[in-house]
């Protein structure tokens, strides 16, 4: 289909559901008993998405919010809550019909907070052509909406554009766990299902990152339905627009304290765990950011770390035999690639199979933040116990 049958389809379907009230799309995990306090039913009823960017404690007070694809305005309601009256929230969307409603609701969600006057406006927009000045924005945030976008390299192109140097992005949005086939492509319905405009995991930070956003990791994790063998699932992330190599600071050198045993941070630079890494201006403002942070010890000297040392991780395997159960993990970053301590090799965003006794280890709390990790197994397996090589390399 051409890119405007596909914009046009997928306005149409979602204009009838505002209408209609039709249930669409994804998993979603809204606080409704606290919503209901300030936002109309008018705006819940029509409410789809694959998560909830704009409460996850990611807005800060007084911020410019952006949410794309705003529909009936639910996210930019609860952004406008959490800016407070001195912020400011933007919603674009191309659907009218979710414009009339999400204008009409503004002073309503404005009055039931105690503020004077809304601070939110809505405006007509598409995801690729965002009608916001560049470097206003301090946070994006979207909810299930750009998968609907054909050309989404151009969505994050003006992610980038519009946000403020040191704004950042949380969005949520339907992944996939290989690329969608044509059949699926050209398919005018799963578009609106938030289905054949998938991309893999692995393609959505690429491009995300190659729009020049850093620091891209994984905040939440969802499966949602398989079709076809191709597992479909909701990811939350944030990124950073960090500043250029302006930074200033007195710190040159970067441990890795682990879990991973070693890792290629977004720059290309790699760092084994307990070895002090001379680092440039660039990498000290990204490794500073979260969740980075909390994996490096940043210094002004060479500092060397050992098991004995407290600020050393590792999560171990046990020695025992494992079992293939159809699991397969993929990294979500902050890492374009990392080595766990049983010879595993992540790169970020490609399903990696692993064992039970691998799937133990990443399920532990210094792994489990940065995997997204499906099981493919058609059906339930008993997946025998096998010895690991002598080598360690069993998976």
């Amino acid at each position: 289909m051409a890119t405007d049958e596909i914009t046009q389809k997928v306005s149409d379907r979602y204009a009838r559901a505002a209408s209609t009230g039709e249930q669409m799309c994804c998993p979603t995990n809204y606080d409704m008993a606290s919503l209901q306090s300030f936002i109309p039913d008018e705006v819940l009823k029509i409410s789809y998405g694959c998560g909830t960017p704009a409460g996850l404690k990611t807005v800060s007070p007084g911020e410019t919010v952006l949410d794309i694809g705003s529909g009936g305005g639910i996210d930019c309601f609860e952004a406008s809550r959490l800016v407070g009256p001195a912020g400011h929230v933007i919603g674009i969307d191309m659907t009218d019909t979710m414009l009339d409603i999400a204008r009409k609701n503004a002073p309503i969600v404005a009055a039931n907070l105690g503020y004077t006057s809304s601070n939110v406006e809505f405006r007509k927009g598409m995801a690729d052509a965002i009608p916001v000045n560049d470097g206003t924005v301090d946070l994006i945030i979207s909810n299930c909406v750009i998968n609907l976008a054909p050309d989404k390299r151009k969505v994050f192109r003006e992610m980038f554009r519009v946000a403020k140097v040191g704004g950042r992005f949380t969005i949520s949005d339907i992944v996939a766990d290989q690329p969608v086939p044509q059949y699926l492509v050209h398919d005018a319905d799963k578009w609106g299902d938030c289905l054949s405009g998938a991309l893999t995991l692995s393609d959505y930070i690429a491009g995300m990152a190659g729009a020049g956003f850093l620091g891209i990791h994984l905040i939440k994790f969802s499966p949602w339905q398989v079709i076809d063998s191709i597992y479909f699932f909701s990811v939350t992330l944030t990124g950073y627009k960090l500043p250029a190599s302006s930074y200033q600071s007195d710190i040159r050198y970067a441990t890795l304290r682990g879990p991973f045993s070693r890792v290629v941070d977004e720059l290309g630079t790699t760092h084994l765990r307990g070895i002090p890494q001379p680092i440039t201006p660039d990498a000290v403002c990204l490794l500073s950011q979260a969740p980075l942070a909390s994996h490096f010890v940043l210094s002004s000297d060479p500092l060397w770390l050992d098991r004995a040392d407290d600020r050393w991780t590792a999560v171990y395997p046990v020695d025992a035999p494992c079992a293939w159960q159809g699991h397969f993990a993929m990294l979500a970053g902050p890492f374009a690639e990392a080595a766990d301590d049983d010879h595993h090799v992540y790169r970020r965003g490609e399903p990696v199979e692993i064992c039970s006794k691998t799937l133990t280890v990443l399920e532990t709390d210094g792994y489990a933040p940065h995997f997204a990790i499906i099981n493919r197994a058609g059906q339930n397996v008993s997946g025998g116990a096998v010895t690991c090589a002598p080598n360690g390399a069993c998976c």
